[in-house]
């Protein structure tokens, strides 16, 4: 029997910018939309450095992770959009920092530009 997903857009997060939700709950997972460089207030990250821009990108994956009733440590799956290989080392520092023990399985994918100019989006899966 399939159950009614579930819509997660904190209080906590600028609202979405387009016909999605932050995160969905379905079946026992949590999927974060792709999270973009943008503060709680709204304020767009764009000409921002690469490590401030994925620093508040993992932010957002987190504050969407907890607002499902998960977190960090219960992370599956991590895809990653750079514009640029060369932000790659950098992003994986943050990360590493980030999410310390956890070692979800992970992809990278070179975009070339992203939207507003930004620089890394992350979206992720994880379990409740």
């Amino acid at each position: 029997m399939a159950i009614k997903p579930t819509r997660v857009n904190p209080p906590t997060m600028a609202k979405p910018g387009g016909h999605y939700s932050h995160a969905t709950v379905a079946n026992g997972f949590v999927f974060v939309s792709g999270q973009l460089p943008i503060r709680p207030d709204g304020t767009k990250l764009s000409d921002a450095s690469f490590e401030i821009q994925a620093v508040q990108v993992l932010a957002n994956v987190q504050a969407a992770l907890e607002a499902a009733g998960s977190s960090v440590d219960k992370l599956v799956q991590v895809r990653v959009y750079v514009d640029s290989l060369d932000n790659w080392p950098a992003f994986n520092a943050v990360y590493a920092g980030w999410a310390g023990s956890a070692k979800p399985s992970r992809a990278v994918v070179p975009t070339g530009p992203l939207h507003y100019g930004f620089k890394v989006e992350v979206e992720a899966v994880g379990v409740l």
